[in-house]
């Protein structure tokens, strides 16, 4: 039997506990990574445009540091204890977590001795030196995800979705509430831009610290409240070693696939900021600036992909369970329906950021530069292709196809390098040159990975179903908003103001009346239907109320 058909059968004999702990998983993965993206925002206004490019080069280099050492830990470990749980050996399913919990400890220790004592040279490599002692602070916090994703896979492979809901929560919270309290008090006591971006960036460490104390309370609680269960079951004779190298088999594709990511930002970040100073002349300090000012745009446009990776993780156990019965259609349904979602919540939310980039910037930030609205602009219009290749990605992983991605991923992060290269070297692009490398870069895995489903996937979904209808209420709505907007400013400027304040009132109106033309369009036009609604939560009452069928 393979894994896909036994995850199919765990689901079958335990959907109710999936369902309830999707919801809570799902719960808190919106909130962690809205807030996430939002404390970025008071932070970026405490700090000056040569901070927030220190701070974004150090969480980069800290980003991909992670991706090696933890991305597929989590979801390997989740499936091995599944599987283990599913056949009855419930000895094997501890001994997964035995294994792999020294095993991580020493990742972790590597990877943080690594980033200790070698953090110049990381920064020089990234052309910024003063990210040098934030790639240090970071250091423990490597050590400590390490732990939490050994903690976090093995609840989750017991349909246990608390802790890691509640260490996510615990973490973005630390990670906000000490960050943003860090950089004010170092901008008040006047302290130098690579203090202020290391005190901004504590919060992630402190956060990932107490989550390992909150995680290894909820295992000592799930394993005083286990059921005793009789294990019929030989007890698995192989040695650690060789547990710990089927751990490291099934999660080695997962993170290769999220390490290239990372990989590709590092190298990115890397080539604009050199050729920004070998060819265009700029200093160190006014190369960092020019990055600040594009992190400002990068904390924005990771919004609406918050909102799409609790729906990549629904799908997975839904297709796999599908299949697993023999539900060709319903899989087909649910693939569509996931897919239509996801360009219902990102290809407005892309098409709002391009029109409003110059009022939503000035309202955030009170930056009103050309430099800053192109760049916004371009990562709008990005924010939609990163949605669709994750949504996608998810679709050929729960059908089997978890490799594609290795070859997928490396041509997108070719193309973005190649880019970013030549076109930051011109005067007329310079920075700008890294947002068009990642539009063009998601543009290329999402082509990809539909040539691939419509390749190997069988009852796949309707691509011109799901495509057209989202994007012509999107476009309509987008023209709404910015006219309504350009209306509000015209009249308001004139009577009352035309400052910060007066712009943030314009532009919520703007948003609030493109919510509303949006929904009844969506509505108007049967573009969303209950089938859709039916993977969000709540969705089927919601759509009942507004009488979708």
């Amino acid at each position: 039997m393979s894994l896909l058909e036994t995850w199919g059968e765990v689901l079958q004999n335990r959907n109710q506990n999936y369902l309830k702990g999707a919801a809570i998983l799902a719960s808190a993965s919106i909130f962690a990574k809205i807030i996430s993206a939002i404390y970025k925002i008071p932070l970026f206004n405490i700090m000056d445009a040569e901070d927030a490019g220190t701070f974004q080069v150090t969480y980069n280099v800290f980003t991909f540091i992670l991706a090696i050492s933890t991305a597929g830990i989590p979801a390997a470990l989740s499936r091995l204890v599944s599987s283990a749980n599913a056949s009855g050996n419930t000895k094997l399913a501890k001994r997964y977590f035995t294994v792999a919990l020294p095993g991580f400890i020493l990742i972790g220790l590597v990877a943080m001795l690594i980033m200790l004592f070698l953090a110049q040279d990381f920064a020089d490599f990234m052309n910024n030196s003063s990210a040098t002692t934030g790639i240090r602070v970071l250091a423990p916090a490597v050590f400590f995800a390490c732990i939490i994703a050994v903690y976090r896979g093995y609840a989750q492979g017991h349909e246990n979705m608390v802790p890691t809901a509640m260490s996510q929560i615990i973490e973005v919270i630390c990670k906000a509430v000490f960050g943003i309290a860090a950089a004010l008090l170092l901008v008040h006591w006047g302290y130098q831009t690579h203090i202020v971006a290391a005190g901004a960036i504590t919060g992630v460490t402190i956060g990932l610290g107490l989550s390992v104390l909150l995680l290894i309370w909820y295992k000592r609680k799930m394993d005083r409240d286990a059921p005793v269960i009789s294990d019929s079951v030989t007890m698995d004779t192989r040695s650690g070693l060789s547990i710990f190298g089927r751990i490291m088999k099934v999660s080695i594709p997962i993170t290769m696939s999220s390490t290239f990511m990372s990989l590709m930002v590092v190298i990115d970040s890397r080539i604009v900021l050199g050729r920004l100073q070998t060819v265009l002349g700029f200093t160190e300090a006014q190369a960092s600036a020019q990055f600040g000012v594009y992190a400002l745009g990068l904390a924005i446009y990771n919004l609406p992909f918050a909102f799409v990776v609790p729906v990549s993780v629904s799908i997975f156990p839904a297709i796999a369970a599908a299949i697993a019965k023999g539900k060709k259609d319903e899989s087909q349904i649910i693939m569509q329906s996931s897919l239509k979602l996801v360009n219902l919540i990102s290809m407005p939310a892309a098409a709002g950021l391009m029109a409003l980039a110059a009022p939503i910037l000035l309202a955030l930030y009170s930056q009103d530069t050309p430099l800053a609205t192109n760049l916004l602009t371009v990562l709008g219009a990005a924010s939609f292709f990163v949605c669709l290749q994750y949504i996608t990605t998810a679709t050929l992983q729960a059908n089997g196809h978890e490799r594609i991605s290795l070859i997928t991923f490396p041509i997108g992060a070719a193309v973005k390098i190649s880019l970013a290269y030549f076109l930051s070297g011109n005067p007329d692009i310079g920075i700008i040159a890294s947002p068009i490398g990642t539009l063009a870069c998601f543009i290329v895995i999402s082509a990809l990975n539909i040539i691939f489903i419509v390749a190997k996937v069988k009852n796949r979904p309707s691509f011109r179903k799901v495509f057209i209808r989202p994007f012509l209420c999107s476009a309509i709505m987008a023209g709404a908003s910015f006219g309504i907007y350009r209306l509000l400013y015209a009249v308001g400027s004139g009577i009352f103001a035309a400052n910060r304040f007066a712009v943030s009132v314009y532009l919520a109106i703007a948003v609030l009346a493109g919510v509303c033309v949006y929904g009844a369009l969506i509505i108007v036009s049967r573009t969303v239907t209950m089938d859709d609604m039916k993977l969000v939560p709540k969705g089927a009452k919601i759509a009942r109320l507004l009488r979708i069928r």
